[in-house]
């Protein structure tokens, strides 16, 4: 039975992972090109906690890894699409910001590429509810607070279990939900609080962002420094 569940889950992965390098590779600036709100708010507070490297998840096509490196922190993006990673090389290049960021390919289910206390914060915009079950976003969490400095911070954003999309998919289990061929993971505020452990939860703010409109979490949280 376990490891049936597993590879559904695998299944589910795989066919997510594709269907993002499609969408992503399809349709330039997919998202925009200005940075998304959750971004200009993250970048005023890491600067305001002095914070310098910058480590982003699910980067996407890089609207916000720009702007983190306007601003004056430097990023490393990181995203499993291959088109993504490319488009952002390209603009960081036409940018001039080639300094202060850098892009890779990886998958965010898996451990990352770092060592410990690589980073003094770490951002992700609707990363953390793609198609990643409860325990690997746990492992993710476990991931990130491993590669970042003590004190360091981090702000992800999520779509909530408020949501009115949330209910209306395909099940997937555990708050996963299947429309249009993508699969979210809705957080409720008991999911938020399970991945905090380790960390010190320092704000959940909701706020709404799109037409429909989506509802989100935005959650900031503190390596502790000792």
């Amino acid at each position: 039975m376990r490891e049936a569940l597993r590879a559904a889950v695998q299944d589910v992965l795989g066919g997510q992972r594709a269907h993002w390098a499609e969408a992503l590779a399809s349709r330039a600036e997919r998202f925009g090109s200005a940075p998304s709100a959750p971004a200009r708010a993250a970048a005023e507070v890491f600067l305001e906690a002095g914070a310098r490297d910058l480590l982003e998840l699910g980067a996407g096509q890089g609207r916000d890894s720009l702007h983190f490196a306007r601003s004056g922190l430097r990023v490393e993006a990181l995203d499993f699409a291959a088109s993504g990673v490319t488009a952002i090389r390209e603009k960081a290049r036409a940018a001039g910001l080639e300094h202060m960021l850098a892009a890779a390919e990886h998958d965010c289910g898996e451990a990352l590429p770092y060592a410990d206390a690589s980073f003094d914060a770490c951002y992700s915009h609707m990363l953390y509810c793609m198609a990643l079950p409860t325990p690997r976003l746990e492992a993710l969490s476990a991931e990130v607070r491993r590669v970042l400095r003590p004190g360091g911070l981090q702000i992800y954003t999520v779509r909530s279990t408020a949501d009115p999309d949330c209910g209306a998919g395909t099940s997937h289990g555990d708050d996963m939900e299947e429309s249009n061929g993508f699969v979210v993971h809705f957080f409720s505020r008991d999911l938020v609080e399970r991945l905090a452990r380790g960390f010190d939860l320092l704000d959940v703010t909701e706020f709404e962002e799109g037409e429909l409109p989506r509802r989100l979490f935005r959650v900031t949280q503190r390596k502790p420094s000792v």
